[in-house]
């Protein structure tokens, strides 16, 4: 995966696709129009996008220094809304706090979601405004020191069913959704240390023979870029309940500690 940051906006860094029409186009024989997006295979191109404007917008000079997780989201959300309009990908809105779509009661850190009722299709339907196309958790690495805070939380918590990995398996979070992504705010240590922490808290929860739990579920490299500070990951996981499985895109910028 390519990686180019939008450092100077009105020159579009990608190309997923055709534009969007501005009229609504017909499908015919279950096949879409150029000019529409497929929600299934334009998400990987949204992972890219945010993979691409996370080191841009952790540099930006006009951005406060934050450290707390919510903070760091708004601050991401708002930046991404920006550079999404100077885009390709003006067609989408990032938004923050947004309740699931099953579990009204729960919160999602970020979603995307259309800009129009015309512009993504999924088994010839199309996604209204009101519609999340990718459900996005963020997480701080480490998970801060706070009381009833458990530091595996990238991955799960106990007793309660908190964590980030374990939000989607158990269906929390994103039970619609066959892809979502996890951002991780590395704030100390480094990619491959996290990355060894993580497979390792997987691995113990198997271990132990915790209900759900497989091996499967660690996570796999796809990139890493030392110069940016940005690593992606990818997992599989089955879910319970009778949900199809589940693919998760770990997105991972590094932050200043301080």
């Amino acid at each position: 995966m390519q990686m180019r940051p939008l450092l100077n906006w009105p020159n579009r860094a990608f190309d997923p696709g055709s534009m969007l029409a501005d009229e609504q186009p017909e499908i015919r024989q279950g096949e879409l129009e150029p000019s529409v997006q497929d929600a299934y295979t334009s998400r990987a191109g949204l992972i890219n996008f945010i993979a691409s404007q996370l080191p841009v917008w952790r540099d930006d000079s006009a951005r406060e220094q934050k450290l707390g997780e919510v903070a760091l989201t708004h601050q991401l959300c708002t930046f991404l809304n920006a550079a999404a309009y100077h885009s390709d990908w003006s067609h989408v809105q990032f938004r923050t706090e947004v309740p699931d779509e099953v579990h009204g009661s729960r919160s999602i850190d970020m979603t995307i979601q259309p800009l129009s009722n015309t512009s993504f299709v999924v088994e010839q339907r199309w996604l209204t405004v009101y519609d999340v196309l990718l459900p996005i958790e963020c997480k701080r690495l480490p998970t801060p020191r706070e009381k009833d805070r458990d530091e595996r939380e990238y991955v799960t918590t106990e007793p309660s069913s908190s964590g980030g990995i374990q939000r989607f398996k158990i269906g929390a979070h994103g039970a619609k959704h066959p892809v979502a992504a996890i951002i991780g705010y590395v704030q100390s240590n480094t990619h491959a240390y996290w990355f060894g922490q993580v497979n390792g808290w997987v691995g113990d929860l198997v271990q132990r023979g915790s209900p759900g739990w497989a091996s499967t579920d660690a996570l796999r490299i796809e990139t890493a870029s030392i110069t940016s500070g940005i690593s992606t990951y990818c997992s599989k996981h089955v879910r319970i309940n009778s949900l199809p499985p589940i693919e998760l895109h770990h997105l991972w910028v590094s932050m200043p500690s301080s």
